[in-house]
C-alpha cells in the first residue's frame, strides 16, 4: 500500500512516522527528507518546534532553511543550530539559514510550509 508517508521500523519493530514523502528537498541531486533535519533540530535543548523548507539555490538547486521556535527561556542562536547540525548531519542537509519564529502560519491542523517560504521572499 502506498500512502505517501515516510517512516522506518525501529529495533523493537515499531513504525516511526517521519513525515510526508512529498516533503522532500532535492539538494545538489540528493533527496533529503525535511523530517530528518527537523527531527535532529527538535532534539536540541531549548527547541520547542521546527519546520524545514527548501529554497532555491543557484548552485545546489535547493537548500534547507529551518524555522525554529524556542522555549521561553532559551537563547539558542542561528550559529549554534547550524554548528550542531554540521557535526551530525551530512553537509548537504545542514540548514543554510535558521529563522526564529514565535508563531506559525497554521491551517486548522498543521503548519502551512508554503507560507514560511513566503516569509523568506518578503524579507
Amino acid at each position: 500500500m502506498c500512502t505517501g508517508d515516510h517512516g522506518k521500523i525501529d529495533a523493537e519493530g515499531y513504525l516511526i512516522y517521519l513525515g510526508r514523502l512529498k516533503d522532500m528537498l532535492k539538494v545538489g541531486g540528493e533527496n533529503v527528507a525535511a523530517s530528518e533535519i527537523e527531527g535532529f533540530i527538535l532534539g536540541l535543548d531549548g527547541v520547542r518546534m521546527v519546520q524545514v523548507i527548501g529554497i532555491a539555490d543557484d548552485r545546489m538547486g535547493e537548500v534547507p532553511v529551518a524555522f525554529v521556535e524556542l522555549s521561553q527561556s532559551d537563547t539558542l542562536d542561528e550559529s549554534a543550530v547550524i554548528a550542531a547540525c554540521a557535526g551530525q548531519l551530512a553537509k548537504w542537509k545542514v540548514p543554510r539559514r535558521v529563522i526564529f519564529v514565535r508563531e506559525w502560519p497554521m491551517s486548522a491542523t498543521k503548519v502551512q510550509k508554503f507560507r514560511l517560504a513566503e516569509l523568506l521572499t518578503a524579507a
